[in-house]
């Protein structure tokens, strides 16, 4: 799920919320449970904005994140990083978690 989010943020075809999408077409086609489909698009998206963000920070010298903490009145940087990777992986979880209840919604329902 996160390699298929990492390449379509990385063309620049998709706005930041297409991880949404990106993780309920990715969930749509694996059998999950509800849960585990959360906790999949969850961590994906979680790690891939907190390891995107911590190499951009890297390679601007900490000036831009340092300038957004301060804007939101966050004594820490890094905390501004874990609350912007706290809300993808919220995005990406419920997505994920939307496909999961959709595919059974659809799914046929077995004979006894």
């Amino acid at each position: 799920m996160a390699v298929v989010a990492f390449v379509a943020s990385n063309i620049n075809a998709l706005p930041w919320w297409g991880i949404g999408v990106v993780c309920f077409v990715v969930a749509l086609n694996f059998k999950l449970s509800s849960g585990k489909a959360f906790l999949a698009g969850f961590v994906a998206i979680f790690f891939l904005w907190m390891g995107i963000a911590l190499v951009t920070d890297y390679f601007n010298q900490h000036i831009l994140s340092t300038r957004m903490a301060s804007l939101f009145t966050l004594n820490n940087p890094y905390l501004f990083m874990g609350v912007a990777a706290l809300i993808g992986g919220l995005v990406g979880g419920m997505s994920a978690w939307s496909a999961a209840l959709l595919r059974v919604a659809f799914q046929k329902k077995e004979s006894k």
